[in-house]
């Protein structure tokens, strides 16, 4: 990505924010909701809290970027990489999540419920206590990830690839159906399966 414009100021809502550089900032409680951030930099920003509900990004680029307890709820993100950066606490239901790479990443406690993803790939990341209740994914992968207390109640799963992955799940085995696994996964998951099909397995 070619060099930006240096931001330097507060964010606004509902502002259109196009081939800007963030860097270095610190956005606590940042009252940003309904922006479009298009063609944008962020490298090592840190939101505190705020609001940035009904956002959108655009081809933008997040490297060392952190969300924590923030509102990116109903958000749209598109052709967007985020690339070690950490959420924690953070709510994400009902967003929209199209060609998005997150590399190298943590998420902790974060809500994906009721939200699409499409052509996701969750490549080197822990993923903890992650909610995809209600969501739908398609064609989303998680190579290299661990996945722990991550929960697909009522979710839809089309084409999603759990190959490479570390799982673990507290609810929705029932929403892996379209899902692929390998054969160690498979072991992994055995018991559990068993257990919500109502098998005994005794020896």
């Amino acid at each position: 990505m070619a060099e930006r414009t240096r931001f330097d100021g507060d964010l606004e809502p509902d502002e259109d924010y196009e081939g800007l550089g963030f860097a270095d900032i610190v956005f606590d409680d940042a009252a940003a909701g309904g922006c479009h951030f298009l063609d944008c930099q962020f490298l090592g920003v840190s939101f505190g809290g705020g609001r940035l509900r009904k956002s959108r990004f655009t081809d933008d680029e997040l490297r060392d970027v952190r969300f924590v307890a923030t509102d990116l709820a109903e958000t749209s993100w598109q052709d967007t990489t985020l690339t070690g950066c950490a959420l924690a606490g953070v709510q994400a239901f009902s967003a929209a999540l199209r060609r998005v790479v997150v590399s190298g990443g943590k998420l902790d406690s974060v809500n994906f419920r009721e939200s699409l993803l499409i052509d996701v790939t969750f490549e080197d990341c822990v993923l903890r206590d992650v909610d995809f209740g209600g969501a739908t994914l398609q064609r989303v992968s998680f190579p290299g990830c661990t996945l722990t207390g991550a929960d697909f109640t009522k979710a839809t799963c089309t084409e999603v690839d759990l190959r490479g992955a570390q799982v673990g799940i507290t609810g929705g085995y029932e929403s892996l159906r379209g899902a692929t696994i390998d054969s160690a996964q498979l072991v992994s998951l055995a018991p559990y399966l068993a257990r919500h099909l109502g098998i005994t397995v005794e020896d």
